[in-house]
């Protein structure tokens, strides 16, 4: 079930890549965080009184992170193949479990990460892309906010309440940022294609992430999390054509191998739902 979460994931964010020509990288995360929190507002339905102040505002925030994180991802995406984006992307999660994990050997996993970000980018070459780079390393940034908002939420907020606040809250983050300039460009065919991508990110995952958490350990569940970037080059050569160069797949596997490192040594004691943005 996890796989098939990152599989629906990575197969979503093939599908808005091929929006980016239509309506820009801005306009495709946009489209996919409006629907995904028309949906959840009426999937979850949240009453007031199943929060407490304090939760709320953790919602509201996760909300806002969630809109970073998507709008950079997107950003990222129209200058960067899928693979190194989400490779880069999981610098964040990566971080995160480092700093929360136990023993010597997790100083480890920020050298094998780095140089894999290294052999992704290959900066000897004078060929990357600087601005693209910088927004994946953003998006990297706000997904470590929103995995440590996740875990709050997921300790305040009984079941999946939490996400009918924090993506309505995403979705009306993203039109307030990007809407006014994407509206005119909108025709009925890409609001269908909105619906499914909403599907896609984050329904199906999320229902697929909570079903997998049931059966696995937090260290289990976060070592397969950290096959995502391997995915997305895969989905990445399959479905947008992107033939990663030897170096790079490298870098992936050096990524991805500190990431396992990582989640392994940095595993919270109590499995707590995370969201998938």
């Amino acid at each position: 079930m996890a796989m098939a979460s990152m599989l629906c994931v990575q197969i979503g964010l093939a599908v808005a890549v091929g929006l980016i020509d239509q309506i820009g990288a801005e306009g495709a995360a946009w489209l996919r965080l409006a629907w995904a929190g028309v949906l959840m507002l009426v999937i979850v339905r949240p009453r007031p009184s199943a929060f407490t102040k304090s939760a709320f505002w953790t919602c509201v925030a996760l909300g806002v992170v969630t809109a970073g994180v998507t709008m950079l991802f997107m950003a990222a995406l129209s200058r960067i193949p899928l693979g190194t984006a989400s490779a880069l992307e999981f610098l964040g999660p990566l971080g995160v479990a480092v700093a929360h994990g136990q023993g010597r050997n997790r100083i480890l996993w920020p050298g094998l990460a780095a140089a894999g970000v290294v052999l992704l980018t290959e900066p000897w070459t004078g060929d990357v892309d600087l601005v693209g780079v910088l927004f994946a390393l953003s998006a990297a940034l706000c997904w470590a906010c929103y995995i440590l908002l996740t875990q709050r939420v997921g300790d305040e907020v009984a079941g999946i309440k939490g996400l009918g606040v924090s993506m309505p809250v995403a979705g009306l983050v993203s039109t307030a940022v990007v809407g006014p300039s994407i509206f005119p460009q909108l025709t009925p065919q890409l609001l269908l294609i909105g619906v499914g991508l909403a599907v896609l990110l984050p329904v199906v995952p999320f229902a697929l992430e909570m079903s997998a958490l049931r059966y696995l350990s937090t260290a289990a569940f976060g070592t397969l999390m950290a096959l995502e970037p391997a995915f997305a080059m895969l989905v990445g050569f399959v479905l947008l054509h992107q033939i990663p160069a030897p170096a790079a797949v490298i870098g992936i596997c050096l990524v991805v191998a500190a990431g396992i490192g990582a989640a392994r040594t940095g595993a919270r004691a109590t499995p707590v739902p995370a969201e998938i943005g």
